[in-house]
């Protein structure tokens, strides 16, 4: 195995090619860490406006930690996996409790929200600790130059990629190694129409030379994606709208939506009910939503369930709402 100049040639490419990014350099522990909470399951390009919107409105973890939880959601409305946002609030509270940011990676990995590949990144870009952080970018990267074909998402092939990335870190230099191996993947080695052509490891990747570039890395069968039917009812009275917080055990807790109907018949809410939109999707990770839109606009207010709460609905943008009634509000005449 190549290690050495493999480690070598990726931090050459790095050095050349490495992306601008707002946090890097930074060295501080806050904003790195923010910026890898906010891009687990976030493009870049839609990253970097958060991040800077964040920083600009809890510029350090103090701020974030003394923010109320509906504050922090609906700065984060529209990144979506909200669990991230409620994590990062509880792990900023850990952090002040603790008296600032833990600097082992065992300590980082203790934080709310926080798993191996975040704890290595934070900590070796904020305190240059040796740890490899390990994400979909390093597992293409090494299968295909190293042609392991274990499924990454199995026990075994996260040992194997994350005992071959600390193989290959280089001492002192775990900080530019990881920001190297990630930015290599994720605009060199991409997923489809990677740069072989010019790529700075072509010589030694076993991949060009089997000619399985489009076969690696290889994945287990995924879940089957399951359909999930909701109707939201939209009331209108007088200037007032009826929503409710999203409970604990489901997708979006926390966030507010209006009247839900789902597995029931529709309600009686003493007028004709306006469909606004049927069968709009909404992809999830492992589910597929798909919704019927309604507008109800009754003489008197209904009455409804236990947990809803009448407001103006000119105070509708003071509380975080997910994208699917982002979209039913689009609708609304």
């Amino acid at each position: 195995m190549q290690s050495s100049s493999f480690t070598m040639a990726l931090l050459r490419w790095f050095a050349q090619h490495g992306r601008e990014l707002p946090w890097r350099g930074i060295g501080d522990p806050y904003g790195i860490w923010v910026s890898e909470i906010i891009l687990q399951q976030t493009r870049i390009e839609q990253g970097r406006d958060y991040w800077l919107r964040f920083m600009e409105r809890f510029p350090t973890v103090e701020a974030l930690a003394a923010a109320s939880e509906d504050e922090v959601l609906r700065l984060w409305q529209g990144l979506g996996y909200y669990s991230r946002a409620r994590n990062m609030h509880a792990a900023a509270r850990q952090i002040v409790e603790q008296g600032g940011f833990p600097r082992t990676i065992q300590g980082l990995r203790a934080l709310k929200g926080v798993g191996d590949y975040t704890a290595a990144a934070v900590g070796s870009m904020a305190f240059g600790l040796p740890a490899a952080a390990v994400d979909g970018n390093v597992y293409r990267v090494l299968s295909r130059h190293y042609g392991i074909d274990v499924p990454i998402n199995t026990v075994k092939g996260k040992r194997t990629f994350d005992a071959l990335a600390h193989e290959l870190l280089p001492v002192g230099e775990a900080s530019a190694f990881n920001q190297a191996m990630m930015d290599f993947g994720a605009t060199w080695c991409t997923p489809k129409s990677p740069r072989c052509i010019d790529c700075p490891v072509a010589e030694t990747c076993e991949a060009r030379r089997t000619g399985r570039i489009n076969e690696l890395p290889v994945k287990e069968k995924k879940l089957k994606v399951r359909e999930r039917h909701m109707t939201y009812i939209y009331i209108r009275h007088e200037g007032y709208t009826a929503l409710r917080r999203r409970p604990a055990g489901d997708i979006w807790q926390g966030l507010w939506e209006p009247l839900l109907v789902e597995n029931a018949p529709m309600p009686d809410l003493g007028c004709q009910l306006t469909l606004l939109a049927t069968g709009v999707k909404h992809v999830l990770t492992h589910r597929v939503l798909l919704a019927d839109f309604y507008l109800a606009e009754p003489m008197t207010r209904p009455h409804l369930p236990d947990g809803y709460i009448w407001i103006k609905e000119q105070d509708l943008g003071i509380y975080a709402q997910p994208r699917l009634i982002e979209r039913l509000l689009e609708y609304l005449p």
